[in-house]
């Protein structure tokens, strides 16, 4: 059973740093490109960052400089440190894996930015 399980979500002031962990499960994690997207309300799911399989990373040009993606592949674990956060990167963090026509998401991860 596939399962992609995201933490490290919660409430923090504007300028402060978060860090999101997503345990994967079920899959050959090593093959699949990892990807962070996040939803705000009233907004469209949108794509964050995405790490291959290779390591090679892209991030949207919103969070160039202040989001790193990374993963361990010996913990099947993906990682997205947020730092530099402004109430605009308020929203629903979903993690997901990709590989060819195989898509996987988790339940998400409220991340709240907020004096």
């Amino acid at each position: 059973q596939v399962q992609l399980v995201e933490s490290g979500g919660g409430l923090v002031q504007p300028g402060g740093s978060l860090r999101l962990s997503c345990a994967a499960s079920g899959f050959t994690f090593i093959m699949y490109g990892m990807a962070w997207y996040r939803q705000a309300p009233g907004k469209q799911r949108e794509l964050v960052a995405g790490i291959k399989s290779g390591g090679s990373t892209s991030y949207a040009d919103s969070v160039k400089g202040r989001f790193t993606i990374s993963r361990d592949n010996a913990k099947n674990t993906v990682y997205l440190q947020m730092n530099s956060l402004k109430p605009e990167d308020t929203a629903v963090y979903y993690c997901n894996a990709n590989f060819l026509t195989r898509g996987y998401w988790g339940q998400g991860t409220q991340v709240t930015v907020s004096s």
